[in-house]
């Protein structure tokens, strides 16, 4: 049996590393919710990271890093609505060749600047991202139960790790409550209603897309500046693929978003924590416990956890009649 600091410790990293997942999880929710597919979410988080890493080592200001990382992110989003809202191309391929684009870009540029076999110099101070003591933390850390958790799980994390969990009421609040989200969601389900009644589909489609390419950014900067303080060749592993998986098990709505991210998040901690885990009769090879969060991407792919409807108009380029 596993003592409670050491499950707190799993749900600490658990945390740690559901925060990007959920960040592009939310990302890939207003794309999409809008009617635009975006599988180049692995791409803006890869570029956003290098970026971010890259200026923040520059000029050793990790706020200067994120914005570069948010810039860099949005000029891909950018182009992604260029083609597939302006030009009405096709999304999925629009999305796969920003991928491509991010992959090779980041290790040019890195290899180009820093010389280091496509890696940045590790951050240091100010240049990357610190942990957050909440108020009351080391007092209550000797408190039985719940001193633990506030101190070790609540408290301790960089500030966009709370950022992440706020933007999931947040976005709820903004798709489900205000006129914009009815909008928004609107036109990713009948952007011909939308546009009978005069509001731009063109406008809310990219509007949805620039918000994208924001949280993207942001999460794409927490890896290289928060979770570790380096950008390195392929760091985002397949995040960003993860995180439509995640969305697909959330069926596009925030709070599921959260619990499929903490689980995303929850196994990537366990497969960090217990290499070859020992069940007594059998060990399980690292291998398979890394495998872990893409196994379970791809059954969620394949459909195993039953339906999920996208929103009708999704993937569909509008034209309007004339």
């Amino acid at each position: 049996m596993m003592d409670l600091l050491t499950i707190i410790q799993v749900l600490d990293s658990t945390v740690r590393l559901a925060t990007p997942l959920l960040l592009a999880c939310l990302a890939g929710l207003f794309s999409e919710r809008a009617g635009i597919f975006d599988i180049g979410l692995e791409g803006k988080m890869l570029i956003a990271a290098f970026f971010s890493a890259a200026i923040a080592f520059t000029t050793g200001s990790v706020w200067l890093g994120l914005l570069a990382g948010i810039g860099a992110s949005l000029a891909l989003s950018a182009i992604h609505g260029l083609a597939s809202i302006t030009f009405r191309g096709n999304q999925l391929i629009s999305g796969v060749a920003l991928n491509f684009l991010a992959s090779g870009l980041t290790v040019l540029i890195a290899q180009s600047w820093f010389k280091q076999g496509g890696k940045t110099p590790t951050l240091e101070d100010g240049a990357r991202l610190n942990e957050i003591t909440l108020p009351f933390a080391n007092m209550m850390r000797d408190m039985p139960l719940f001193g633990p958790i506030y101190s070790e799980l609540i408290s301790g994390h960089a500030l966009l790790v709370y950022v992440a969990m706020a933007a999931v009421p947040a976005s709820w609040w903004v798709l489900y409550r205000t006129r914009f989200g009815l909008r928004l969601r609107a036109v990713g389900e009948a952007p011909e209603a939308v546009d009978t009644a005069g509001i731009s589909v063109t406008r809310l489609r990219f509007a949805a897309v620039g918000i994208c390419g924001i949280l993207c950014g942001i999460a794409g900067a927490y890896m290289a500046t928060g979770l570790q303080p380096f950008f390195g060749k392929e760091m985002t592993a397949g995040r960003g693929y993860i995180a439509l998986a995640a969305l697909i098990f959330a069926k596009w709505r925030p709070w599921y978003a959260l619990g499929a991210c903490l689980l995303f998040g929850f196994l990537q901690a366990v497969a960090i924590r217990f290499q070859n885990l020992d069940l007594g009769f059998f060990t399980v090879p690292v291998q398979v416990m890394d495998a872990l969060p893409y196994i379970l991407t791809v059954v969620i792919l394949a459909g195993f956890v039953g339906k999920a409807i996208p929103p009708r108009a999704g993937g569909e380029p509008y034209v309007k009649e004339r």
